[in-house]
């Protein structure tokens, strides 16, 4: 039997071994094509950036990557356009960011959390309760402030272009509406295993539980836990709508999605084709943000339809209740205080 057990945990090594062989050898033959395609082009006056992000073709960011694409293709005249890979297919969100630092992919959309192990500044955009509003958001980032954030990402090689909108986070719940701060005492919500987001549903008298997305579908079903929280179209992309009948419009966290361009494929283009790109990126925020209005509209009436209720609470009530969690994050980083207050402040 000892034989048995060893030999089956020696094949599952092996296995796993295998797979990560295989990982590496898939990864090093896609540098290598990239490579090969970037140096045909050099051959021709036409220049293609490549741009890859982990959404499906149906999502606001595929969309707004579609609308990049053609207004690019409109500045330059043809003569700078991007090609585009949705759902993952040059890799996961890691190792796309790698592909861009080494400069063998140009252009990705990652998450402003994700961004955040390089520069704390973008830690700044996941308190909560930062935004008074979707008008205020948008006057930070498209701003001075949301520019400079941008650039900071340079000297890891990681050049903002802009934001995408990625909807803001609100609480929904299975029995239990929640229509002001004391509605969540005692309800067990699941969070992100991130820290800001623990300390805030505890500081809203919650008991925050880090729990896989995965899971959450039949955890709420089964009451391991009270609700959740997230935007709006992942709330019914999920089905957790069938489970939750209670949508609560707090919009505690509105972390945005950020446009990159790798400083090496930059650095490779021209002033006016930098120019080209810059404005070609804008003008797809400004249509992606459409896009995600519309996304959030039909979502929301999904789950009307489906009997859930929609709240909308006196949002102070929830920003002053859990203003310790700003407290202990700029003990942690006092150096962020005044970024902290030029948004606030805005």
């Amino acid at each position: 039997m000892r034989l048995n057990i060893l030999a089956l945990r020696s094949s599952k090594t092996t296995e796993k071994q295998a797979m990560t062989n295989f990982k590496k050898i898939k990864y090093l033959l896609l540098i290598v094509v990239l490579g090969l395609v970037f140096s045909c082009q050099e051959a021709t006056n036409k220049k293609v950036l490549y741009f890859a992000h982990n959404s499906p073709q149906s999502h606001p960011v595929h969309l707004g990557a579609l609308k990049f694409q053609e207004v690019l293709a409109q500045k330059s005249g043809g003569k700078l356009t991007l090609k585009i890979f949705p759902d993952a297919q040059l890799g996961s969100e890691r190792e796309v960011l790698e592909l861009l630092q080494i400069g063998s992919l140009a252009i990705t959309k990652v998450s402003a959390a994700t961004l955040s192990n390089f520069v704390p500044e973008y830690l700044v955009l996941g308190v909560p309760y930062l935004f008074r509003n979707q008008e205020h958001k948008f006057e930070v980032l498209e701003g001075e402030i949301g520019k400079s954030i941008l650039e900071k990402g340079s000297k890891f090689w990681l050049r903002g272009l802009c934001y995408y909108d990625a909807g803001s986070r609100s609480f929904y719940t299975k029995t239990k509406p929640v229509r002001k701060p004391e509605d969540l005492e005692g309800l067990k919500i699941r969070v992100m295993n991130n820290q800001m987001a623990i300390n805030m549903v505890n500081a809203l008298g919650g008991s925050a539980t880090p729990m896989a997305y995965g899971e959450l579908y039949t955890a709420i079903q089964q009451g391991v836990v009270d609700g959740a929280e997230n935007n709006a179209p992942s709330f019914v992309s999920s089905n957790h709508y069938e489970v939750s009948k209670y949508y609560t419009i707090d919009e505690h966290s509105a972390v945005p999605d950020v446009i990159l361009i790798g400083t090496k494929a930059w650095k490779e283009l021209t002033a006016e084709e930098k120019r080209w790109v810059q404005e070609a990126s804008e003008a797809s925020a400004q249509a992606q943000k459409e896009f995600w209005r519309i996304s959030v509209e039909a979502s929301m009436e999904k789950a009307k339809a489906a009997g859930v209720e929609i709240i909308i609470p006196e949002k102070e009530l929830f920003a002053q209740k859990s203003e310790s969690v700003l407290e202990e994050f700029l003990k942690a980083y006092p150096e962020m205080k005044n970024l902290v207050t030029d948004i606030k402040t805005k």
